[in-house]
């Protein structure tokens, strides 16, 4: 638990997430077996893993010779990535609170003999919510971790890495894979709902944009152990929320981090998986590229791996 003045206590109920986790890692294990099965190319997870981009403002540096758009690495989405990772992380690792949940659902019961103490564990669990709603939107937000749950996807129907994958910045943004909200439902979660029920339902549970919406604009309050959110249209199927409890924010929450800790264990295990396959220094697994600029065409590029850096490389 991770005491912050004294005034809020952050929670994870480890109850909570052992079980979500427990029910997730046959689901991801699952997936990732299958894609190494299904994949088109034997390097697509890879490129999923060390983060293969299009970048065309590549094109007018003038401080490096090459000047190829196509990359691998973690550009700009993987360094606000790491960013957030480490918040995120401090939370995970410093916020498993002292009571299993049913327990905790005991302190807060209603009692006349114990209104003020109850009155002060709300307050702090108000606190606690409140920046478990930043951390909300820095996963939910983020545009690596929807890159990996897409790419992710794609390949496991046996498709080719988009390299070329962009979350749209405007509703002009003609060149894009799609705005946030329907590259999640429609390009991810809906495409796994019928071989990984659970990762689906996880998602569908955890990913409410109606929700997202109101933390991002601040449109919401909290009264005794409930949110009211003040985002609530009668006449919009997508915003028929108007309050929901702390207790159906713990499990929003919890299905939230459970997805990111899952999809961290299966970023390792690709490492762990493509790194076996080197035997020796000079030893290259091959990943695949399908170029649009400036013509169509598949290349292939051979990259090494260094494991004192745990990093992979093209190999020229």
């Amino acid at each position: 638990m991770l005491d912050v003045g004294g005034n809020f206590s952050v929670m994870l109920f480890r109850d909570i997430l052992i079980k979500k986790n427990h029910d997730l890692e046959p689901e991801f294990d699952k997936l990732f077996n299958d894609i190494l099965n299904n994949q088109s190319h034997e390097g697509d997870l890879l490129l999923v893993q060390v983060n293969g981009f299009y970048y065309p403002g590549a094109k007018y540096w003038d401080n490096i010779p090459n000047k190829d758009p196509y990359m691998i690495g973690m550009g700009s989405e993987g360094h606000s990535d790491r960013c957030h990772y480490n918040f995120i992380d401090l939370y995970r690792s410093a916020s498993i609170y002292k009571l299993t949940y049913p327990e905790y659902l005991n302190e807060v019961a209603f009692s006349e003999e114990r209104m003020e103490e109850i009155k002060k564990l709300e307050q702090k669990e108000s606190w606690s919510i409140q920046l478990e709603m930043l951390i909300y939107l820095k996963i939910w937000e983020a545009d690596l971790f929807i890159k990996k749950l897409y790419q992710t996807t794609l390949i496991s129907q046996g498709l080719a890495y988009d390299w070329h994958f962009k979350i749209a910045e405007s509703n002009r943004d003609n060149n894009a894979t799609g705005k946030r909200e329907d590259i999640i439902r429609n390009k991810i979660r809906d495409i796994l709902m019928g071989k990984y029920p659970l990762i689906y339902s996880a998602i569908k549970n955890a990913y409410k944009t109606q929700i997202r919406n109101s933390i991002a604009h601040s449109r919401y309050f909290h009264s005794g152990r409930h949110i009211h959110l003040n985002n609530y249209l009668k006449n919009d199927p997508a915003s028929q929320l108007e309050v929901i409890s702390f207790d159906n924010w713990i499990d929003i929450f919890h299905d939230t981090m459970a997805i990111y800790n899952q999809l961290i264990g299966f970023s390792n295990r690709i490492d762990s998986h493509y790194s076996d396959l080197i035997k020796n220094p000079n030893d290259t697994v091959t990943v695949r590229l399908n170029r649009k600029d400036p013509v169509e065409r598949e290349e292939f590029i051979k990259l090494g791996y260094r494991e004192f850096y745990n990093d992979w490389h093209p190999v020229h």
